[in-house]
């Protein structure tokens, strides 16, 4: 979780302002037992998570694809190659909605509008530095052209609701997964022994 105190508050703050606001059809689905806080959120968005991404062409119609999403600072970052439909679509229409979904436990819902982070010739995003060295980090730094093949966003969302059929049950994995990715100092220096005694 790399989210701050005040990104947390924010997105606390949209969370409940987009479902207060929803159709009382969405609030029979998503109560205040089947959804998530921002902390539980971020606590459960962490790694790649696939989303389905809507834009819109220049017609007006919908066009859905698939993107890495990354739940950063309390927001989706994706990427996509240059020369990608969705990359035109963005550049002059930066509407967009995204879902993120686990089968029936877990739905992200997400409308806003995308930031290119670092445009081809043009200034990047402030923060684009950071971001980087995490894709490179995640991805590896030779999985691409970071300077010309690939085009990564930020969506900022003015609309954002979660489901969670279990809250509970998703703290729970989201606690495993943490407990996984912890370094037990005792194995590291009995794997330590092992090879001194190879």
């Amino acid at each position: 979780m790399r989210e701050t105190p005040e990104e947390l508050q924010q997105l606390q703050a949209l969370l409940d302002t987009s479902l207060a606001g929803s159709t009382a059809h969405l609030r029979s689905i998503i109560s205040s037992e089947r959804t998530l806080t921002a902390e539980q959120l971020t606590g459960a968005l962490t790694g790649m998570c696939t989303l389905a991404l809507s834009t819109v062409t220049a017609k007006g119609e919908p066009r859905i694809s698939g993107v890495d999403g990354h739940f950063l600072h309390g927001k989706w970052h994706f990427g996509t190659a240059r020369s990608a439909a969705k990359a035109r679509h963005l550049a002059a229409r930066p509407a967009v909605s995204a879902a993120h979904l686990r089968g029936e436990d877990l739905g992200v819902f997400t409308h806003g509008t995308a930031e290119i982070l670092n445009p081809l010739g043009g200034e990047p995003a402030a923060d684009w530095p950071e971001l980087l060295a995490y894709f490179r980090d995640f991805y590896g730094d030779d999985a691409f052209d970071w300077d010309d093949d690939v085009v990564y966003y930020r969506l900022h969302p003015h609309w954002m609701a979660v489901f969670a059929a279990d809250p509970a049950k998703l703290g729970r994995q989201a606690d495993d997964a943490d407990t996984a990715d912890e370094v037990d100092p005792a194995d590291e220096a009995n794997k330590a022994d092992q090879v001194d005694q190879a």
